[in-house]
């Protein structure tokens, strides 16, 4: 199996999880915080090398009706300039819903509202990239 990166891209935050080897289970890694778009390249070309990973998935918001909106073109538009830092496949993953789904997780694990904050984009990135996992296994 490979090494998958998964991200969850806003405007201010990248939420970052990654696959285990096995490609069967997601945790999250980190989160960056958005400095430029030259940066930000720069911080996820580093990961992929320091994790020696295979593939990025990115969580695109499509919209509900399935259209593609103003924020779904904007991570497309990041994602092709990523393309030209790393050299491995990117894929799409549908996130939508993955916010909500986080928030009430960390809900759940009865963090508080700080934490939360502090948390909810790695939580989105892990379900981006675990809901990719499931729909992908062979």
């Amino acid at each position: 199996m490979e090494v998958l990166l998964g991200l969850d891209i806003g405007d201010i935050r990248i939420g970052v999880a990654l696959s285990d080897e096995l490609g069967v289970a997601a945790h999250p890694l980190c989160t960056l915080t958005r400095k430029n778009r030259k940066v930000d390249l720069i911080a996820i070309s580093d990961l992929v090398s320091i994790h020696k990973v295979e593939r990025v998935v990115i969580g695109l918001p499509i919209s509900l009706d399935g259209s593609i909106g103003p924020q779904a073109e904007k991570i497309q538009n990041f994602a092709k300039r990523l393309a030209h830092v790393i050299d491995i496949p990117i894929e799409f993953q549908d996130e939508r819903f993955t916010t909500a789904e986080a928030e009430d997780l960390l809900r759940e694990l009865n963090k508080d509202t700080k934490e939360q904050k502090e948390l909810i984009d790695e939580v989105a990135a892990v379900i981006i990239l675990t809901d990719y996992l499931n729909q992908n296994k062979e």
